[in-house]
C-alpha cells in the first residue's frame, strides 16, 4: 500500500474517473493507431497506471492486455512534466535488464508523453515502442503531444457526459482550434490532420459517429464529398472491407438525394433528431450501425462551401445552437482546408506547367524538347561505356486514312495505343518520345541484335480494338547507330528520318538503316562547307523570284525570294542541292542574312520606282531558331522606313514552328514588333493543334503545294483545302496556295475563296529583272501560254 499522500489521491482519480478494466472504445483506438502510422512504429499503447499494474485503454501492436507496474516504462514517464524517451533500451542501465528489453516485445525505443484526468493528475501515458533503436528530439513529438491532448479531452468529455453537461466547454474548444491549426502547419500527413480535426469534432459533441471532408465539384457543377476521416465503423465483414478501402484510397459520397446531400445542395444546416422517420435518411454504407440523429455543419472559406462534418448518434439529441458553438473551429478548419487547397492547387499548377513543357499531352511521352535533353544525356553515357545508341525514327504507315475516315477521336485513340505499345517493345532504361503527328523516335542501348527493331514493328502491326473499329496499320522506320555515325542530336535524328523515308520509298512497314556513304554522301557535305564561304565572298549566290498573283485584285501581289548558288563548275544549283547541308552551320546565319538584306535592298527599289510589290523570303530553321536572328533581322531592315516593313514577308515552316513552341512563338512576335509579317508555309504538313494555330502570330498561311496536286479527282483533297481556308478565315489569315500547275486548280481555288496564288501555272522562279518585267506585262484573265 502506498503511503505517497500525491499518488494516494492519484489513484483515488482514477478510481473516480471509471476507466479502469473497461472495454476498448473507438475513440481512443483511434488516436492510438494515428500514432503508430505517423511515427512507423511497431507499438503504440494509451496505458493506464494502477496501484500495481500497468494496463492498456488501447493498444495497437501488442498482444498482452497488462503487464507488471515494476515493469513498465510509463511508470517512468509520469513522474515528470516532459517526453520521456529512450533511445536505446539496452543501452540504458535502467532497463536493460527489463523482461520487456530481454524477451517479448525486446523493446528498444521508447517515447511517452503523460496524459492527465480532468483533475490534473497523471493516470498513464500515450507512448510509442519499437523493437529498434531510434534519435529523435522533442520537437519530433508534436503530433504524440498532440494526440495526447485530444485523449485528456475525450477524458473530459466522458466526465461532462456522465455529469449531463450539454454545453461545449470554452477550454475544449478552444484547444481544438489550436490542434487544428498546429497540425495543418506542421504535419505533410493528410489524413492525420483529419483524423485529428474528426477526433476534436466528436468529443466536443459527444458525438458516437462522424466524418469530415472537402466539398468538390464534378464537371458537371455537381457537388460530391471526398472524405478525409470516418468513425471506424468495423463491427462486420461488409464495413470491415469498407473501412479499410477509406484507408487505403479515400471515399467519395456522390448521392444528393439524403442527408449529407441535403447539407451539400443547401450549403446550410441539416438537422434531424428523429433519423428513422426523415424522409431524407438513407446513404448508408451496409452493415452501418443504426442512425438515431444527425446534425450536418458546413465549412466556409469566404462565400464558398469547401468542407462539410457529419456527426451522428449524440446523447440527447443535436440542437441548432451547436452550429453557433462550433463556427469558430468550423471556421479555422475552413481557412485551413484552403490554405492547403491553394497548395495543392499550386503545386499541382508547377507539376502541369513542366509536364506541359516536357510531355506530349496526347501520349504522355516526351515531347521534343525532353527528347532533346534525355538524347543528351544518352549520348554522355554511351561515351562512358564506350556503348552504341540506335535512333530509330518511327513514322506511321496509314495512320492518316484512319484520321480521315473515322475521325481525330480515333486517331488519338490509335496514337495512345502505339505510344503504349512501343514502350511495352523497349526496355525500361530505353527512351520513346512523340515527335508529333504520327511520328515516334525511340533511343536504344547497345542493341546486339537486329531483331530489335522487327520486334518495334511487329508491336505497331497488331490490330487495335478501339470501340466498334479494329483497325490495322504499320510503322516505317530509319535507324541510325551512334557512334558509327558521329553526331550530334539533331543530325541524328535528321539521319534517322531520312533512312525513314528510305523505308517508305522501298515499299513501308520496314525499317532501313542509315548508311552515310549513300544517303548523306558526306564527301558531298564535306564539298558544299568547303565552298559555300567563299561563294558568299564571291557573291555567287543569288535570289531567284516566283510572282505570287492576288486574286481578288486580280494583279501581281509580290513575289517569293528563292535562294541559287550561280555555281564555277557545276553550273546554277538549285536550294537542294547545298541547303540541307549547310543547317545547323555558321553558313545558315550568312546565307540567311544575305537574304534579308536582299530582300530589303530591292524592296527600297521598289519603293523608288512607285512599285507595291512585297517580298517573302524563306528563313532556315536553324537560322531562325538561333540567338542571333531578332539581331540579323534588325540589322537588315534598318535602311527600310517603318511604312516598308510590312512589304517583308518571312516564310516559316510549319514544321519549324513546331520545333518549340513558345520559343517560335516569342520570336514570331518579336518580328512582329519590328513591322515584318510572318506566313506559315507548306501548312497541312505539320500537324499544328488548334490552339497553337490560334497564338501563332502569322498573316498568311501557304497551302502545302501537295495539298494542291491532290485537289484535282480527290474530293478528299480538296476538302483539306476547304478546312484550310475556313480555318483561316475565321482567324482573319490570309491565304495562299502554291504548287498550282494547272489551269484547273487555278480556277477551282479562285472558287473555293482563295486569296492568292504561286506556281509554276504563271511563272517559274527568274531572275529580278526578269520578274519585274514579267509583272508589269501581266494581264487578267490570266491565261498559261
Amino acid at each position: 500500500m502506498t503511503t505517497d499522500p500525491i499518488e494516494k489521491r492519484r489513484l483515488a482519480a482514477l478510481k473516480l474517473l471509471g476507466i479502469l478494466d473497461t472495454p476498448p472504445e473507438e475513440r481512443f483506438d483511434r488516436l492510438v493507431r494515428i500514432a503508430r502510422q505517423f511515427y512507423g512504429v511497431k507499438t503504440a499503447l494509451f496505458s493506464i497506471l494502477d496501484e500495481e499494474r500497468q494496463w492498456f485503454k488501447s493498444k495497437d501492436g501488442m498482444d498482452v492486455q497488462e503487464t507488471p507496474r515494476s515493469v513498465a516504462f510509463c511508470d517512468h514517464a509520469i513522474r515528470q512534466d516532459k517526453a520521456f524517451i529512450v533511445e536505446d533500451a539496452t543501452r540504458d542501465p535502467r532497463f536493460r535488464g527489463n523482461p520487456l528489453v530481454t524477451g517479448d516485445p525486446h523493446v528498444r525505443f521508447y517515447a511517452g508523453i503523460p496524459v492527465r484526468e480532468p483533475g490534473g493528475f497523471k493516470l498513464g501515458t500515450l507512448c510509442i515502442i519499437d523493437d529498434k533503436p531510434r534519435a529523435v528530439r522533442e520537437v519530433d513529438l508534436d503530433v504524440l503531444r498532440t494526440l495526447a491532448s485530444l485523449i485528456e479531452d475525450q477524458l473530459e468529455c466522458a466526465v461532462r457526459e456522465s455529469s449531463a453537461d450539454d454545453e461545449l466547454r470554452v477550454s475544449h474548444l478552444s484547444r481544438a482550434i489550436q490542434r487544428a491549426q498546429n497540425v495543418f502547419l506542421t504535419s505533410d500527413n493528410e489524413r492525420a490532420a483529419f483524423e485529428l480535426m474528426l477526433t476534436d469534432l466528436l468529443s466536443l459533441t459527444g458525438s458516437q459517429f462522424g466524418f469530415i471532408g472537402e466539398v468538390l465539384y464534378r464537371d458537371d457543377g455537381a457537388p460530391y464529398l471526398k472524405v478525409g476521416a470516418i468513425t471506424n465503423i468495423a463491427w462486420s465483414p461488409e464495413t470491415q472491407a469498407l473501412y479499410q478501402e477509406v484507408e487505403r484510397r479515400g471515399m467519395r459520397f456522390e448521392r444528393l438525394d439524403n442527408l449529407l446531400g441535403a447539407g451539400m445542395l443547401s450549403g446550410g444546416l441539416v438537422l434531424t433528431n428523429d433519423y428513422s422517420n426523415d424522409s431524407r435518411r438513407g446513404g448508408l454504407p451496409p452493415g452501418h450501425p443504426p442512425i438515431e440523429s444527425y446534425v450536418g455543419l458546413p465549412v466556409y472559406s469566404g462565400d464558398e462551401l469547401i468542407g462539410l462534418v457529419g456527426l451522428a448518434n449524440r446523447k440527447g439529441g443535436f440542437q441548432p445552437r451547436m452550429a453557433d458553438e462550433l463556427a469558430p473551429l468550423l471556421q479555422t478548419v475552413g481557412t485551413l482546408l484552403e490554405r492547403r487547397r491553394l497548395y495543392q492547387e499550386k503545386r499541382e499548377h508547377q507539376r502541369n506547367l513542366e509536364k506541359a513543357a516536357n510531355f506530349d499531352a496526347l501520349t504522355g511521352l516526351p515531347n521534343r524538347r525532353r527528347l532533346t535533353e534525355l538524347f543528351e544525356q544518352e549520348l554522355f553515357e554511351a561515351d562512358q561505356r564506350k556503348g552504341t545508341l540506335s535512333v530509330c525514327f518511327v513514322d506511321l504507315d496509314g495512320f492518316k486514312d484512319i484520321n480521315d475516315e473515322h475521325g481525330h477521336a480515333v486517331g488519338d485513340a490509335v496514337l495512345k495505343s502505339v505510344a503504349e505499345r512501343l514502350k511495352s517493345a523497349v526496355r525500361a532504361h530505353d527512351v520513346v518520345a512523340r515527335l508529333g503527328g504520327d511520328e515516334f523516335v525511340a533511343i536504344l542501348r547497345d542493341v546486339n541484335d537486329e531483331r530489335v527493331y522487327s520486334r518495334i514493328l511487329e508491336s505497331i502491326r497488331q490490330p487495335i480494338s478501339y470501340r466498334h473499329f479494329v483497325l490495322q496499320l504499320s510503322g516505317s522506320m530509319g535507324v541510325t547507330v551512334y557512334p558509327d555515325d558521329d553526331a550530334d542530336t539533331d543530325l541524328l535524328l535528321r539521319h534517322a528520318d531520312q533512312a525513314m523515308y528510305a523505308a517508305k520509298e522501298s515499299g513501308k512497314n520496314a525499317y532501313k538503316l542509315f548508311d552515310l556513304e549513300t544517303h548523306l554522301n558526306r564527301k558531298e557535305r564535306v564539298r558544299v562547307l568547303e565552298q559555300i564561304g567563299q561563294a558568299i565572298a564571291r557573291q555567287e549566290l543569288e535570289l531567284y523570284y516566283q510572282p505570287k498573283v492576288d486574286f481578288n485584285r486580280q494583279c501581281v501581289e509580290g513575289f517569293e525570294a528563292l535562294i541559287r548558288w550561280n555555281h564555277s563548275v557545276d553550273g546554277l544549283l538549285g536550294p537542294g542541292h547545298f541547303l540541307d547541308h549547310i543547317e545547323y552551320t555558321e553558313y545558315a546565319n550568312r546565307v540567311g542574312q544575305f537574304v534579308l538584306s536582299e530582300a530589303v535592298r530591292n524592296l527600297i527599289h521598289y519603293q523608288k520606282q512607285g512599285l507595291p510589290y512585297s517580298l517573302s523570303v524563306n528563313l532556315s530553321p536553324s537560322h531562325f531558331l538561333g540567338d542571333q536572328f531578332i539581331d540579323d533581322l534588325q540589322a537588315a531592315i534598318a535602311p527600310l522606313e517603318p511604312a516598308l516593313r510590312n512589304r517583308l514577308i518571312l516564310e516559316l515552316l510549319e514544321t519549324t514552328a513546331l520545333d518549340d513552341t513558345e520559343k517560335v512563338i516569342k520570336t514570331l512576335l518579336e518580328c512582329r514588333a519590328l513591322g515584318v509579317e510572318i506566313a506559315l508555309d507548306d501548312f497541312g504538313t505539320g500537324y499544328s493543334s488548334l490552339d497553337y494555330f490560334r497564338r501563332l502570330p502569322a498573316q498568311e498561311i501557304k497551302i502545302d503545294h501537295s495539298f494542291v496536286m491532290d485537289m484535282e479527282g480527290d474530293i478528299e483533297g480538296e476538302m483539306v483545302i476547304k478546312a484550310i481556308l475556313g480555318l483561316s478565315k475565321s482567324f482573319g489569315r490570309r491565304v495562299i496556295a502554291e504548287g498550282i500547275e494547272t489551269e484547273q486548280a487555278h480556277r477551282r481555288l479562285i472558287g473555293l475563296g482563295c486569296d492568292l496564288g504561286q506556281g509554276f501555272y504563271y511563272a517559274r522562279p527568274m531572275p529580278h529583272d526578269q520578274a519585274l518585267g514579267w509583272a508589269q506585262s501581266f494581264q487578267w484573265p490570266f491565261s498559261a501560254a
